[in-house]
């Protein structure tokens, strides 16, 4: 195992460097993750810290985790209790940082929500999301949209329609679904992975596709019914 020089100084062999260094590797690893999680969760934005007190409300127990895309306008953005927002998400009220919004709260989301990491919450009118609404990663939510009536001007020159969007209590919104302006989902309504929302979805219902149709539904007499 050791090798001893003329001057009778002991070094490692390599065999003995190569079976420590994966040891300390590992080691090197566990507290990396460790650190990066206790900074991610004291750096995560509640409603005690200077950030949080920001928001037209920012309820208890709740939590923006660390690292957020994009947050601005929180003045217009409030957030009920016990609501989890995921890391790498985009939250805003508004074109630009600094503008004054037409409506007092052009976010809302309620009580027990949970938002998936790398999710967007784009309002520039109205975005209303009921208690215990869930959603999976990467899903976005915008009221509003770029007209196209002048083929002769860019599209980010023309208007920009905006229209009030309602996602019911007790909703799941699966990975990458997208929900568009003036769309109002009911209560308890599963949308599916990569969906796109383009019109209004009934309580008790599951809607899949692009655009996303009903394929489920609950009857109060029938129970769950197939939509063909």
């Amino acid at each position: 195992m050791w090798h001893f020089l003329h001057d009778r100084t002991v070094v490692p062999t390599p065999c003995l460097v190569t079976s420590v260094l994966p040891v300390f590797g590992r080691l090197v690893g566990r507290i990396y993750v460790d650190l990066n999680r206790r900074l991610s969760f004291w750096a995560s934005t509640s409603a005690t810290d200077v950030r949080g007190k920001k928001f037209a409300a920012f309820g208890e127990r709740s939590m923006i985790m660390w690292k957020p895309t994009t947050i601005f306008n929180e003045r217009y953005i409030s957030i009920g209790n016990d609501t989890l927002i995921g890391p790498d998400v985009a939250l805003s009220a508004g074109m630009v940082p600094g503008q004054e919004c037409i409506s007092d709260i052009v976010v809302s989301i309620g009580d027990r929500c949970l938002i998936g990491r790398g999710s967007g919450i784009v309002g520039h009118f109205s975005i209303t999301i009921g208690n215990d609404v869930w959603t999976g990663h990467h899903v976005y939510i915008t009221d509003q949209n770029h007209g196209y009536e002048d083929v002769s001007r860019p599209i980010s020159q023309q208007s920009q329609p905006e229209r009030a969007v309602v996602i019911g209590d007790g909703s799941w919104l699966g990975y990458g679904a997208v929900v568009l302006p003036g769309v109002t989902i009911g209560k308890h309504v599963v949308i599916g992975a990569n969906s796109v929302v383009t019109h209004d979805i009934p309580d008790y219902s599951v809607a899949v596709g692009s655009p996303a149709r009903v394929v489920r539904r609950h009857d109060p007499d029938l129970g769950w019914v197939t939509v063909d």
